[in-house]
């Protein structure tokens, strides 16, 4: 298995994410207003609205879910969805400014809580000083060398010709993205998600990394990996972590069609990747701000049980989209504009949410069930509440059995390491039959039952979820019983 080494941040062996999209979240315009000519957003202090303080007022129901890590996508000067950057060194005028910031990042650190900026470094508006000037020389000047070309004309992010890609093997580029790496970890944030890190790939940003983790050893660097050899990719690049969209997939598309043969072999790649090198720290979630939410992607909204069980309880570092928690719903459409239902405004008191929004809000959050929010909250406090008190269960050895694995019927064995990460196991169990070297278990079963009756728990129950009561009510499961389209951990 692959060990914490000296580069790998201490802090997040027990971290839960709690991710927010900022200019969403806090209501601001779709788009600039104040841009035009060969300046863009005015002078310092003009156009400027002061919204990231709002995220302040959630901070305390971040900590009541059970997370200590605060994600936040892009905040930097941009054009329109913070994805189109004109300045990584200012902060988006819809947003506020750098004493928001400062505000922001101190109120978390007064509450415990790291911060984590989206570093979107991969590629720049074409309104961009350095994509103007690149533009305008063309590809054979020195400038021209800061961006990729295809052909005469600028590389465009995935065919967007307004988002131009930037030349990571550049020496200038590779000095601006660490000068503005460092730049905000000294001012207070604690790591980066790398937006679209597998565009340039892991060659590109190694020595970049190097660098960086070289000044701030402490700092998490998560790549955005879609496809590939996720541990490789960290490995090379000198990434901590890399978002496990494979998991991410076989989640909800096993929960949704009810082929849980689909999870299994997700999860034992899952495993492989934690057994790798570069592999021990992948981000795991149910939904991101590119992505369904997890209530709509779902066909019966009582399997949302196993998701969330499936979120707080795998190894790996966790990370609940904002609203999630509380039943958020939005499709993500494949049209200009489509990502916004799943980007929307949030009211000011954590309280209203699901009743309530920014008054001129054009999206605002929208929830499965007003009911039912509470409840699911209370179910995401209740998963997280048993990882903490069995911190093991972030390094844990992962596997199916395959004895009793059916299309909607799965349980999954989780134990705990004898050494190293798995320092949380329980002594005086013994290895486990066929889970590997090192393994000290079974520890933990997490019982996913998708079918329509309560089946009987294989162990003792420790925890255990019915869908039917997430969404309605009903009340709890049976004694001893794994309940129909819910979950039971056992022991």
């Amino acid at each position: 298995m692959n060990t914490t080494t000296p580069s790998t941040p201490s802090w997040i062996r027990d971290a839960i994410c709690w991710q927010v999209y900022p200019l969403g979240f806090c209501g601001a315009p779709r788009h600039r207003e104040d841009l035009g000519g060969e300046g863009y957003g005015g002078a310092d202090g003009e156009n400027v609205v002061h919204r990231l303080r709002r995220l302040e007022g959630w901070l305390d129901h971040l900590l009541g879910l059970g997370a200590n890590v605060l994600i936040l996508n892009p905040i930097f000067d941009s054009v329109s969805h913070g994805y189109d950057t004109l300045d990584h060194r200012r902060l988006d005028p819809r947003l506020g400014d750098d004493a928001d910031f400062d505000a922001l990042i101190a109120a978390c650190h007064e509450r415990g809580i790291r911060v984590v900026l989206d570093g979107v470094f991969n590629h720049v508006s074409d309104q961009h000083p350095v994509a103007r000037r690149a533009i305008s020389v063309g590809p054979n000047s020195p400038e021209g060398a800061h961006i990729r070309w295809s052909g005469e004309h600028p590389y465009g992010f995935e065919g967007n010709p307004d988002l131009v890609e930037l030349n990571l093997a550049d020496s200038v580029v590779q000095d601006a993205i660490v000068d503005i790496m460092t730049l905000w970890l000294g001012r207070g944030i604690d790591g980066w998600r790398l937006d679209a890190m597998y565009a340039a790939g892991a060659d590109a940003w190694a020595p970049i990394l190097q660098r960086v983790r070289a000044a701030h050893p402490e700092a998490w660097i998560l790549g955005e990996v879609i496809h590939g050899d996720y541990p490789a990719i960290a490995e090379a690049s000198g990434a901590t972590s890399i978002t496990q969209y494979e998991l991410w997939k076989a989640i909800w598309s096993g929960l949704r069609e009810q082929n849980l043969f689909e999870l299994a072999h997700a999860l034992g790649r899952h495993q492989e990747f934690l057994d790798a090198d570069g592999g021990a720290h992948p981000l795991t979630f149910v939904g991101n701000h590119d992505t369904t939410r997890i209530a709509s992607q779902l066909t019966d909204g009582r399997d949302l049980a196993a998701a969330y069980a499936l979120l707080a309880l795998l190894p790996g570092i966790p990370a609940v989209y904002a609203g999630d928690e509380l039943g958020a719903t939005g499709l993500k459409e494949d049209r200009p504009g489509g990502d916004d239902a799943v980007r929307p405004a949030f009211p000011d008191d954590p309280a209203a949410a699901g009743t309530a929004a920014h008054p001129r809000a054009t999206h605002p959050l929208e929830v499965l069930s007003a009911d039912a929010a509470p409840r699911i909250l209370e179910v995401h406090q209740r998963l997280f509440a048993l990882r903490r008190r069995e911190p093991w269960l972030s390094s844990a050895h992962v596997a199916v059995r395959e004895g009793t694995l059916e299309n909607t019927y799965a349980e999954i064995v989780l134990s705990a390491r004898s050494s190293g990460e798995g320092d949380g196991g329980h002594e005086g169990q013994g290895e486990s039959e066929g889970l590997g070297e090192g393994v000290v278990g079974p520890s933990l079963t997490l019982v996913l039952n998708l079918g329509e009756e309560a089946r009987p728990a294989p162990g003792e129950v420790i925890e255990a979820l019915s869908g039917a009561d997430l969404l309605d009510g009903v009340g709890p499961a049976a004694p001893d019983m794994v309940p129909a389209h819910g979950i039971a951990v056992v022991r």
